[in-house]
Formats: C-alpha cells, structure tokens, sequence
C-alpha cells in the first residue's frame, strides 16, 4: 500500500458523492478510511435546513460509503468555512490525504463546489488526491456498426 493511502480523509457532499468517492477509492490499495461531512453553519445567517435533518442526511451519506467500502470512520462536522473544516478533521486525524472526486453538475453547480474544490487544492498541507470516477465512461461512443 502507498503511504499516501495509508489513512485518508474522504470528504463527502451527497449520497451519489459518497458513492461515486467510495467507488472510486476502491480501485486502490488504502489503509483506514474516515468519510466526513460538513455541516455548513450560516455564521448568523439563517441555515437552510434544520440541523436534525441535515444529520440524517450525512448519516445517509455515510451508509452509501459503507455499502461500498464496507465498516468505515464517519464524522460530521459543523462550520462556516467547509474547506477549513475539513482541514481541521484531517489534522486532528493525522490524514496521509484528502481523496476527492470530481463532482459532475452543470456550470453553475461546478462554480459553487468549485469554490471549495479549489481551496483544497491550493491552501493544504497535506496531499489532496483527486480520483475520477471510474463510473463515467470518458470514451467516445463506437460508431462502428
């Protein structure tokens, strides 16, 4: 096993996302796993959905990750900054790296994620390894007949 699997973070945004990050992650060699999902707080502001709700929808999340990669960590975490928190879990938990997926969607959705996409990427200490999904079939249709 790559030392750089040894103990991944696996951040997750959604129940196709925690699918399609399990999946994707499958197809290497991996030590321990700990799927996290954050709770985005509004910092004053209204929040969006009540906290109860959004609970169950990590905890959602969290069973699609098991069912692919069978018994793993989870955490939910709460925070202002999603990139920040996730930094944070991924130093209390001594994370070799952030593994994400490229999350599909159109422009706009890719504009929003992009934001903490990016952040991950370029204000990290630690490596972020980005897997594609094995799912997405990236060759051109056979046109032969």
């Amino acid at each position: 096993m790559s030392d750089l699997l040894e103990n991944v973070l696996l951040p997750v945004a959604s129940e196709e996302d925690a699918r399609t990050s399990a999946r994707a992650l499958t197809s290497h060699d991996y030590g321990t796993v700990t799927v996290v999902h954050v709770i985005e707080k509004a910092d004053g502001a209204p929040d969006k959905a009540g906290v109860e709700q959004r609970e169950e929808a990590a905890e959602e999340m969290f069973e699609a990750a098991r069912a692919v990669l069978g018994d793993v960590e989870t955490e939910v975490r709460y925070g202002s900054d999603v990139a920040e928190t996730i930094f944070d879990a991924a130093d209390e938990r001594d994370s070799s790296a952030i593994v994400v997926t490229p999350r599909g969607g159109n422009r706009f959705v890719q504009l929003i994620t992009g934001d903490v996409a990016l952040h991950l990427v370029t204000d990290t200490d630690r490596p972020v390894v980005v897997l594609p999904d094995d799912e997405t079939d990236t060759d051109p249709p056979d046109t032969d007949e």
